[in-house]
């Protein structure tokens, strides 16, 4: 796995900055610089690495975001009130604070930068940003993520090791574009994103070094791990429900 992930390191622990506690797995990035990321729960991220802060769907319903750092940067994947919470955003901005959003969130939040598929920005030195569609195929639930709203995936580039997170979305063709991901989230949870034969799917397409089901409900995410046993995937489940 070293050749893999420069200096990963198999850790979990709790984030000594936040007055929460929430798990965290810690890797050396490609660069050489360490990069952290918490598990809030559900598709709440939060990403640290050179002393900035990036969070991913914040929303209050999963932890009491005014407790935390503020942001550098946050990231929105698109409107569903699990996804895009206005409070949560305003307890984290500061003046600074970067807020990157799908078009359709923008125009709810009433600020922002609305991202377009496959549009790229650097964020500051050694991150930058990568906007990719997210949507429904299966006829029957193509109305939570119809793919003309233009719900966004992202992929982030952080000192080299690249951080694909899919946002709500089952398998699509797009995702055979990605290249070279080391880590990704993957959403399991039917009828609104992927089974858990689609999640295996998408990953053997994606091909990431660590994957992390989350977004999952009640689904058994552990019937992922036997299935990508011999992909060179190594599966990490947390408490990502």
């Amino acid at each position: 796995m070293k050749k893999i992930i420069s200096g990963l390191l198999l850790a979990v622990s709790s984030l000594a900055a936040c007055a929460q506690s929430f798990t965290h797995d810690e890797f050396t990035t490609k660069d050489g610089k360490p990069l952290s990321i918490y598990f809030v729960k559900h598709a709440s991220l939060i990403i640290k690495y050179d002393n900035k802060l990036i969070y991913v769907d914040p929303v209050t319903m999963f932890a009491d975001f005014s407790k935390e750092p503020k942001a550098d940067l946050i990231l929105v994947t698109h409107e569903h009130y699990d996804h895009l919470d206005t409070l949560a955003i305003k307890q984290l901005e500061k003046p600074d604070t970067k807020i990157i959003l799908d078009p359709a969130s923008q125009k709810m939040l009433g600020r922002g930068f609305a991202m377009q598929h496959n549009g790229k920005l650097t964020i500051v030195d050694a991150v930058t940003l990568q906007a990719v569609p997210a949507y429904n195929v299966t006829t029957e639930h193509i109305e939570w993520h119809p793919k003309d709203r233009g719900d966004n995936g992202y992929v982030l580039t952080i000192g080299g090791t690249k951080i694909y997170i899919a946002g709500d979305t089952e398998p699509i063709f797009e995702m055979a574009l990605l290249k070279d991901i080391d880590i990704a989230f993957l959403p399991v949870n039917q009828p609104y994103t992927m089974t858990v034969e689609q999640a295996v799917a998408a990953a053997k397409v994606i091909k990431p070094k660590i994957l992390y089901p989350y977004h999952f409900g009640e689904t058994n995410v552990q019937e992922i791990v036997p299935q990508l046993e011999g992909t060179g995937i190594e599966v990490r489940i947390r408490a990502l429900e």
